[in-house]
């Protein structure tokens, strides 16, 4: 692995952390029970970032950069 892949692979996870976070915020106000499945099991965080895009498109906007990123430093 070179350091240009290893510096996208990098900032890739570091995107998608980011988006995660982001997304329990806005899950845990929006309502509690969503906030706790978003915290467990972050594919259903998503998933709910998907049906309130309103609100959550930021993070889930942050997370398709993050695996694009991901991809090519694959």
């Amino acid at each position: 692995m070179d350091a240009s892949s290893a510096l996208l692979m990098t900032l890739g996870a570091a995107a998608l952390l980011i988006s995660w976070i982001l997304l329990l915020i806005v899950s845990w106000k929006d309502d509690y029970a969503w906030g706790l499945f978003s915290l467990l099991l972050p594919p259903a965080g998503y998933t709910y970032g998907l049906f309130r895009l309103d609100k959550a498109g930021q993070s889930v906007l942050l997370a398709v950069l993050g695996w694009a990123l991901i991809y090519l430093g694959w």
